[in-house]
């Protein structure tokens, strides 16, 4: 191939790359955990990220900054699960219904007025282990299958939106469950419970961040709608997860287990244990680790994390 023709070729190239180009507005871009995550692979991939900081339920703000931005998809990462944990929704429940359910119908709706494709976190945790499917069945909860979970003021209010969310057509909700990423995060599901006094030693479908939050961006592309399990296929426990801290982070570290029976009496709200059935996921991206596959390499970087921070506090 000589010189010209391949300067040809890289001028192609670059010009559909930035055709390829869109404008996404990111609610909880700014100061969330997750959309902070999803603004960094926005802007790596090569799209405008705009976070936003228009309140979700202000109708006139949500239309004022549509109208400003122009975007080509709405990220919703914004919410309320609670301080230190959803146990607080008890108490809050004017609150998060204002920030959960109002706040996201309000922006489905103007989106939907203005035809733009919204993608919005949701939950997987609507559903509990039942005789159907049962704790180690393999047998998950399917999208179309009922919500059964009533535990937690929090997942009432999710799945009343889960249900109203498949009214709009322009609509994605993506269910996941007990994040988990290689960072240190507090919102990090293993961070979180290493913080526990005692545990459940409970199998649960969860999400991997590093393994699914990159797929956001193609889901975009795709023009996905709907309800979808996002998490990793299988399950793991709480156990397994700490005896892989024990492992690779801290070879000191100990921990406890207590029943059901016993976590229910020092907590306001249930928690939901479950496992989702991922076939519709796959059938999109069939590449998705196996969550007993993918927690390995979660704690193999995590380690690396954990080893530089203590490096930087050495200084």
């Amino acid at each position: 191939m000589n010189k010209q023709l391949w300067i040809i070729i890289c001028c192609i190239t670059l010009t559909l790359g930035n055709m390829s180009a869109k404008t996404f507005l990111v609610f909880g871009g700014k100061t969330g955990w997750i959309g902070k995550k999803i603004v960094h692979i926005l802007q790596n991939k090569g799209h405008e990220a705009v976070c936003a900081k228009s309140r979700l339920q202000n109708r006139a703000d949500l239309e004022k900054k549509i109208t400003q931005v122009k975007p080509d998809h709405i990220i919703n990462a914004a919410g309320v699960t609670g301080r230190p944990n959803v146990d607080w929704c008890e108490s809050n429940k004017q609150h998060v219904i204002r920030a959960n359910l109002v706040g996201a119908l309000t922006l489905f709706d103007v989106a939907y007025v203005h035809n733009i494709h919204v993608i919005n976190f949701g939950t997987g945790c609507i559903y509990e282990y039942d005789a159907k499917h049962s704790m180690h069945s393999g047998i998950g909860f399917t999208e179309n299958e009922e919500p059964n979970f009533q535990g937690s003021f929090y997942s009432f209010t999710k799945t009343m939106l889960d249900k109203l969310v498949t009214c709009y057509p322009n609509v994605l909700n993506l269910r996941l469950r007990m994040p988990i990423s290689d960072d240190l995060h507090h919102r990090n599901f293993i961070t979180k419970i290493t913080k526990y006094a005692r545990v459940v030693n409970i199998p649960n479908s969860m999400s991997v961040l590093h393994d699914l939050l990159p797929l956001v961006p193609i889901m975009a592309e795709r023009q996905l709608t709907g309800n979808y399990n996002f998490v990793n296929p299988g399950v793991i426990s709480h156990n397994q997860i700490l005896d892989l801290y024990t492992q690779y982070i801290d070879p000191n570290f100990t921990y406890k287990n207590f029943t059901l029976e016993e976590q229910d009496k020092i907590l306001k709200a249930g928690r939901s244990n479950n496992e989702l059935d991922v076939n519709k996921l796959l059938s999109e991206f069939p590449q998705i680790t196996h969550i007993q596959k993918s927690i390995i390499g979660v704690f193999k970087r995590m380690q690396k994390n954990f080893k530089i921070k203590i490096n930087i506090a050495k200084r």
